[in-house]
C-alpha cells in the first residue's frame, strides 16, 4: 500500500474524526436502530431505513480513516528543514507578478486542504510549480485563465 504525506495537525484531526464516530456517532446510530425496531414492522419502517443507511455511512467513513491514518506518512512541517527550499509543509508567501496581490498557502495532504484557510493540496497545480523552488523564483502555474506567475517572497516550516 503506498504512503501519502499528511501533517502532524492534518493526522490529529483525522483521529478527532475517528474518535468522534466511534464515541459519539456509532452508539447513537445504534440507539436509533434499537428504538426503531421497537416500533415494530421492520418493512414500512422508514426511521429504520434511515438509521441503517446512517450506520452503513458510519462504518464506511471508520474504515475510510482507518485505512488513510495506517497509509498516513506524518510529517511536522516545524521539524523540517529543507534549507529554504518550497517542500510539503512548508508555507509559502507569494506574490502575484501581475496584480501585486500577497497570498499565503501551506502545502498540505489531500485531506488536509481548504483554499479559504491557505491550504492546498500538494497535487494541486500551484503546489506541484511551487515545490523545490526557493525564495526569490518565479514559479509558473497554468490556470484555467492563463499562465499566473508568482514570486516566491518566503518560505517557512511552522
Amino acid at each position: 500500500m503506498a504512503t501519502f504525506p499528511i501533517t502532524k495537525r492534518g493526522a490529529e484531526q483525522l483521529k478527532a474524526e475517528l474518535h468522534k464516530l466511534k464515541t459519539v456517532e456509532r452508539p447513537g446510530v445504534i440507539q436509533a436502530i434499537a428504538d426503531a425496531r421497537a416500533q415494530g414492522d421492520l418493512s414500512e419502517n422508514a426511521d429504520y431505513d434511515a438509521a441503517k443507511e446512517r450506520q452503513g455511512f458510519i462504518e464506511g467513513r471508520i474504515a475510510e480513516i482507518e485505512g488513510k491514518l495506517s497509509a498516513a506518512q506524518v510529517i511536522d512541517p516545524a521539524a523540517v528543514d529543507a534549507g529554504g527550499r518550497v517542500v510539503f509543509g512548508a508555507t509559502v508567501d507569494l506574490e502575484d507578478e501581475d496584480s501585486g496581490n500577497a497570498v499565503t498557502y501551506q502545502i498540505v495532504g489531500e485531506d488536509e486542504a481548504d483554499l479559504k484557510l491557505g491550504l492546498i493540496n500538494i497535487s494541486s497545480p500551484i503546489a506541484r510549480a511551487l515545490i523545490g523552488k526557493e525564495e526569490g523564483d518565479v514559479a509558473e502555474v497554468q490556470a484555467p485563465g492563463g499562465v499566473r506567475r508568482y514570486e516566491i517572497v518566503a518560505v517557512r516550516y511552522e
